[in-house]
């Protein structure tokens, strides 16, 4: 089994033979973007779209897509990971309503753009499926589909039987699943390399192996020295923490995969899932899964989910305790691919917010805007908040610009150790409350509740 090496998507595609020139010196431009991954990439492709003599700086530490861009799940989905209320108590029901149709959009958005700029992302349109093994998770997402139909959401949210759902797939102890369309599963490795290839072809100036030190209004100080520019966004999601002045911005949690080998036929006659839904769970602690292109299974959940004083891992190497409750969950599942190995494993962060409200922003006063804090929805999420940057950046004032996103602050999380002993109580109350609703076959526990709450995940 290979461990780490960024992620399986990488492996399946090659990690980059060579890395694109650091910055060469201290330069001027009128856009500098910091972080390479699908924020940063998204924002200056809109932005040479709308006024190609730009001069755009993309300044990444390691190789573009090196972070989440390259190592998520390949969930294309183009919904909110949750918070609709939190929005609306900013602005207004409506403002969110509107919100949730850009929203939406963001998948047909994506899949245009790469046929039209040639990426070769594996894309195929699908629609995600959480299942329900338990009464406390069958009544947790019968609300779900209640909460989305009352966001806005609902033309696209239905609830399956269990005779409907091994129509489709083959998983044990199902008692029902939520099915949402308009997705897609991506190859994100492909999507983030041929998004960064496409900016170059638009005139936009990538540079690698550059390290931001820090950053304020008209500069940005690196290991390769200063780029001054009127406009600085901060596109770094959960590499964020790694800044001077931004430690406790937004948490880097961690988030884990495992990959099987190719399964034969025979298994997947078995198994089904011949329309490569995106496939989750609706356990307190929730699994994402994906059928890949040459027929591997991917499993993705929560393994350690943060570490002290928001430390990385080490080019996306997980623990073994994190691999095997991955394995675990797969042989859950999917028993029949008990019987092939696991190929590969990687882990990777995401930024979340104190609030778990994603923002984007931009302070015309200063110049310094940002973006991120997806919370696990950010294959999608990140192109409206790259268009909505753009908009910003060109001090434009449109439909996307007023969502109730733009400019939305939130304090800071608490300084160690009280992040680290908040956030590890919330996922040992979830995993608690995972085991008490399968043990006792009953209503959702508390101390689900409980454990969202310490954090505000709800």
């Amino acid at each position: 089994m290979k461990i780490g090496d960024v992620s399986f998507w990488y492996a399946d595609m090659g990690l980059p033979e060579t890395r694109r020139p650091p910055l060469s010196g201290d330069t001027s431009v009128d856009v500098a973007i910091i972080g390479a991954g699908f924020t940063g990439l998204w924002t200056a492709w809109y932005l040479m779209q709308e006024k190609p003599d730009l001069k755009v700086l993309v300044i990444e530490k390691e190789f573009a897509g090196f972070g989440a861009s390259g190592r998520n799940g390949g969930w294309c989905m183009g919904t909110f990971a949750w918070k609709h209320d939190a929005y609306a108590a900013a602005t207004s029901r409506e403002a969110v309503l509107e919100m949730v149709k850009d929203l939406e959009a963001t998948v047909p958005e994506i899949t245009a753009v790469c046929a039209a700029e040639g990426i070769d992302a594996d894309i195929i349109p699908s629609e995600e499926m959480m299942v329900a093994t338990t009464p406390a998770q069958l009544q947790r997402m019968k609300e779900e589909i209640a909460h989305r139909r009352a966001w806005g959401d609902g033309h696209r949210a239905r609830e399956l039987t269990p005779q409907e759902v091994a129509q489709r797939i083959h998983i044990p102890g199902v008692l029902g699943a939520m099915v949402v369309s308009g997705m897609a599963r991506v190859q994100p490795a492909k999507l983030v390399r041929g998004l960064a290839e496409a900016v170059e072809r638009k005139g936009a100036t990538i540079v690698e192996g550059t390290e931001v030190f820090s950053y304020d209004a008209g500069r940005v100080t690196t290991n390769r020295g200063v780029v001054r520019a009127p406009i600085i966004l901060r596109c770094t999601e959960g590499f964020t923490a790694g800044i001077k002045g931004h430690k406790r911005d937004w948490l880097p949690l961690n988030s884990a995969q495992i990959a099987t080998v190719p399964l034969p036929p025979e298994a997947w006659a078995k198994i089904g899932w011949d329309g490569h839904e995106l496939i989750g769970d609706m356990k307190n602690a929730y699994c994402y899964c994906q059928r890949t292109r040459e027929g591997r299974i991917t499993v993705g959940a929560r393994g350690v989910p943060y570490k002290f004083a928001s430390q990385m891992d080490r080019n996306g190497a997980p623990d073994a305790e994190t691999i095997r409750r991955l394995t675990a969950i797969l042989h859950e599942h999917f028993p029949e691919a008990a019987k092939y190995p696991i190929d590969h494993a990687w882990c990777g962060v995401i930024g979340v917010p104190r609030d778990w409200c994603a923002t984007v922003g931009l302070d015309r006063d200063t110049g310094l805007g940002w973006a991120g804090g997806y919370v696990g929805v950010g294959v999608s999420t990140s192109n409206l908040a790259g268009r909505t940057l753009a908009d910003l950046a060109l001090g434009r004032e449109t439909r996307i610009t007023r969502h109730p996103w733009v400019n939305r602050r939130v304090r800071q999380w608490e300084p160690e150790p009280l992040r680290w002993l908040g956030v590890h109580l919330m996922y040992k109350l979830l995993a608690l409350a995972d085991r008490r609703e399968a043990r006792l076959r009953g209503k959702p526990s508390r101390f689900g509740a409980l454990g969202n709450w310490i954090t505000g995940r709800h």
